[in-house]
This record gives C-alpha cells, structure tokens and sequence, in this order.
C-alpha cells in the first residue's frame, strides 16, 4: 500500500492553529512542525491532520 504524497505546496497557505507561525514539512514521519508551539501535526492520507488534540508534543 502507498501512502499518498503531501502536496508542499500547501505550506504556502497552511499556518500552526495555535500561533499562526509557518510550519516545517518533516518528510520522514509525515508531519508537519511547529517550533513555537512545540508540536507535530500528522499528515494522514496526504492531508495534514490540523487538530492541537492529534498533535504530537515535540519532546517526544
């Protein structure tokens, strides 16, 4: 099974819900990072899971 792909470019338009900064694209465990709020939002099916509730704390 594939997974499929996240589209990069929605980095452009994609902001951190908490503190509205950008966010990093973490390609090898499909996540997108957000160093201000120290989280990890998962991408699941290419499409970034953007819930504070999903999201995994950064000192993990």
């Amino acid at each position: 099974m594939t997974v499929p792909l996240f589209d990069r470019r929605m980095l452009e338009a994609l902001t951190c819900p908490q503190t509205q900064a950008t966010l990093v694209y973490d390609a090898e465990r499909h996540e997108l990072i957000s160093k201000q709020a120290g989280l990890a939002y998962p991408i699941r099916e290419g499409i970034p899971v953007m819930l504070a509730d999903e999201a995994r704390p950064l000192s993990d």
